[in-house]
């Protein structure tokens, strides 16, 4: 494992477009169901264990995927797809992948698995990360708890910036949270293993919140935002 290379997929810094993104907590705050650093450790919590079990089993199966040799992309980027119910979210991450895909791309260009998914135009963001995270010799593991950190970060970020928070009470938030993750990131990367074992990505969990989905599609119509999603 490389430690310095798993620092730099950690970084809210690697150029990935993630800045633009709130993870719903834009829509939240518009409507004012997410007003507190409580509110967020609370939707924060539900995610981790409904889109971050999905995301982080995708960067797992990804990461383990990239390690065996040049695997067909094709059917576990349907596999996100049909785990992201809102067409917004799947554009998101669409565009996430895309533009995380240019960045690892310059940072392994001979990594094949990377090359394979930029035939697709445009991959999910999580199946990026993980063969991303196999070219850096990262683990499925720490890939899934990459995808979770990513999914986590970004939407405290967001909310410091949409509502004033306190930036050090919303950091020990995130600590309080890192157990779970820490969790979370373990099943994911369990049925992970057992979906690519047996080459049936419908193996992969799908757990879902259906209000971040709705949300989702209602911030995309909004005419003024601030991120875009």
């Amino acid at each position: 494992m490389s430690l310095a290379s798993l620092l730099l997929l950690a970084d809210s810094r690697l150029p990935s477009g993630g800045h633009v993104h709130s993870g719903g907590v834009e829509a939240l705050v518009d409507r004012r169901l997410l007003t507190s650093v409580d509110d967020l450790v609370g939707f924060l919590d539900a995610r981790i264990g409904t889109a971050g079990l999905c995301t982080g089993s995708a960067a797992a199966a990804a990461t383990v995927l990239s390690s065996g040799g040049s695997p067909r992309w094709q059917s576990w980027d349907r596999a996100v797809d049909v785990r992201t119910p809102s067409a917004a979210l799947r554009e998101v991450s669409r565009a996430q992948g895309v533009a995380l895909l240019r960045t690892v791309r310059l940072a392994w260009p001979s990594f094949t698995p990377l090359r394979a998914l930029a035939e697709l135009s445009s991959a999910h963001q999580p199946l990026v990360l993980g063969a991303a995270a196999a070219a850096a010799a990262v683990t499925p593991g720490q890939a899934a708890a990459l995808a979770v950190h990513h999914m986590v970060g970004g939407a405290a970020t967001a909310a410091v910036r949409l509502l004033g928070l306190d930036p050090l009470r919303v950091a020990a938030a995130q600590a309080v949270l890192a157990p779970r993750i820490d969790l979370v990131a373990a099943e994911a990367t369990a049925a992970a293993e057992a979906a690519v074992a047996a080459d049936d990505p419908d193996l992969l969990p799908a757990d879902a919140t259906p209000l971040p989905e709705i949300l989702a599609e209602l911030h995309h119509a909004s005419e003024v935002t601030l991120f875009a999603s």
